[in-house]
Protein backbone atom coordinates (compact mmCIF):
# COMPACT_ATOMS: atom_id res chain seq x y z
CA UNK A 1 0.00 0.00 0.00
CA UNK A 2 1.48 3.41 -1.09
CA UNK A 3 1.94 5.73 1.90
CA UNK A 4 -0.13 9.04 1.27
CA UNK A 5 1.83 12.56 1.41
CA UNK A 6 -0.93 14.79 0.76
CA UNK A 7 -1.12 16.59 3.93
CA UNK A 8 -5.73 17.45 3.32
CA UNK A 9 -6.40 14.17 2.78
CA UNK A 10 -4.04 12.99 5.80
CA UNK A 11 -6.34 15.40 7.89
CA UNK A 12 -9.41 14.17 6.51
CA UNK A 13 -8.44 10.64 7.02
CA UNK A 14 -7.37 11.59 11.04
CA UNK A 15 -10.90 13.09 11.31
CA UNK A 16 -12.86 10.29 9.90
CA UNK A 17 -11.03 7.61 12.59
CA UNK A 18 -11.37 10.37 15.07
CA UNK A 19 -15.03 9.73 14.61
CA UNK A 20 -14.60 5.44 14.90
CA UNK A 21 -13.28 6.28 18.01
CA UNK A 22 -15.86 8.75 19.01
CA UNK A 23 -18.49 6.33 18.65
CA UNK A 24 -17.24 3.60 20.54
CA UNK A 25 -16.68 5.61 23.76
CA UNK A 26 -19.17 4.79 26.63
CA UNK A 27 -22.08 6.36 27.10
CA UNK A 28 -21.24 7.54 30.31
CA UNK A 29 -21.09 11.37 31.86
CA UNK A 30 -17.20 11.58 30.69
CA UNK A 31 -17.78 9.50 27.55
CA UNK A 32 -20.47 11.79 26.57
CA UNK A 33 -18.05 14.73 27.53
CA UNK A 34 -14.93 13.60 26.09
CA UNK A 35 -16.44 12.38 22.83
CA UNK A 36 -17.82 15.88 22.85
CA UNK A 37 -14.61 17.15 23.28
CA UNK A 38 -12.81 15.01 20.34
CA UNK A 39 -15.58 15.59 17.93
CA UNK A 40 -15.00 19.50 18.02
CA UNK A 41 -11.00 18.97 18.05
CA UNK A 42 -10.38 16.12 16.53
CA UNK A 43 -12.28 17.60 13.02
CA UNK A 44 -11.45 20.90 13.56
CA UNK A 45 -8.22 20.34 12.33
CA UNK A 46 -9.01 18.68 8.56
CA UNK A 47 -11.73 21.73 8.45
CA UNK A 48 -8.76 24.13 9.42
CA UNK A 49 -6.35 23.24 6.97
CA UNK A 50 -8.89 23.74 4.22
CA UNK A 51 -9.35 27.50 5.67
CA UNK A 52 -5.31 27.49 5.60
CA UNK A 53 -5.56 26.90 1.77
CA UNK A 54 -7.36 29.85 1.36
CA UNK A 55 -5.21 31.83 3.40
CA UNK A 56 -5.80 35.88 2.39
CA UNK A 57 -1.43 35.76 3.36
CA UNK A 58 1.54 34.07 4.62
CA UNK A 59 0.65 35.33 7.79
CA UNK A 60 -2.54 34.78 8.02
CA UNK A 61 -1.64 31.00 6.76
CA UNK A 62 0.77 30.88 9.79
CA UNK A 63 -2.02 31.54 12.16
CA UNK A 64 -4.27 29.23 10.37
CA UNK A 65 -1.65 26.83 10.82
CA UNK A 66 -0.83 27.00 14.42
CA UNK A 67 -4.39 27.00 15.46
CA UNK A 68 -4.28 23.17 13.52
CA UNK A 69 -1.72 22.76 15.89
CA UNK A 70 -3.30 23.82 19.06
CA UNK A 71 -6.39 21.45 18.12
CA UNK A 72 -3.76 18.17 17.30
CA UNK A 73 -2.35 18.83 20.81
CA UNK A 74 -5.97 19.15 22.12
CA UNK A 75 -6.81 15.93 20.21
CA UNK A 76 -3.55 13.95 21.79
CA UNK A 77 -4.71 15.00 25.28
CA UNK A 78 -8.08 13.61 24.72
CA UNK A 79 -6.48 10.32 23.39
CA UNK A 80 -4.19 10.17 26.42
CA UNK A 81 -7.25 11.12 28.82
CA UNK A 82 -8.95 7.46 26.64
CA UNK A 83 -6.15 5.50 27.41
CA UNK A 84 -5.61 6.27 30.72
CA UNK A 85 -9.33 5.79 32.02
CA UNK A 86 -9.25 2.53 29.56
CA UNK A 87 -12.80 4.14 28.41
CA UNK A 88 -11.90 1.97 24.85
CA UNK A 89 -10.22 -1.49 25.61
CA UNK A 90 -8.24 -3.15 24.19
CA UNK A 91 -5.98 0.20 24.81
CA UNK A 92 -3.55 -0.89 21.97
CA UNK A 93 -6.75 0.54 19.46
CA UNK A 94 -5.74 3.65 19.80
CA UNK A 95 -2.06 2.98 19.06
CA UNK A 96 -1.97 4.12 15.41
CA UNK A 97 -4.40 7.14 15.99
CA UNK A 98 -2.07 8.58 18.30
CA UNK A 99 0.96 8.07 15.96
CA UNK A 100 -0.51 9.55 13.00
CA UNK A 101 -1.66 12.63 15.54
CA UNK A 102 2.04 13.11 16.64
CA UNK A 103 3.14 12.89 12.53
CA UNK A 104 0.72 15.46 11.91
CA UNK A 105 2.10 17.41 14.66
CA UNK A 106 5.00 17.31 13.20
CA UNK A 107 4.33 18.19 9.76
CA UNK A 108 2.35 20.75 10.43
CA UNK A 109 4.56 22.60 12.87
CA UNK A 110 7.42 21.83 10.04
CA UNK A 111 5.10 23.44 8.11
CA UNK A 112 5.15 26.28 9.99
CA UNK A 113 8.50 27.17 10.26
CA UNK A 114 8.72 26.40 6.81
CA UNK A 115 6.57 29.46 6.03
CA UNK A 116 8.29 31.47 8.77
CA UNK A 117 11.63 31.06 6.94
CA UNK A 118 10.13 31.93 3.34
CA UNK A 119 8.24 34.69 4.71
CA UNK A 120 11.69 36.21 6.42
CA UNK A 121 13.12 35.69 2.59
CA UNK A 122 10.21 37.86 1.14
CA UNK A 123 10.58 41.02 3.73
Amino acid sequence: MEKKYDLEDRLIDFSSRITEVVEVLPRSRVGNYIAGQLIRCGLASSLLYGEAQSAESRDDFIHKMKIIVKELKETRVCLKLIRKKQLIKPIQRLEKIMVENEELIAIVSKSIETAKKNSQKVK
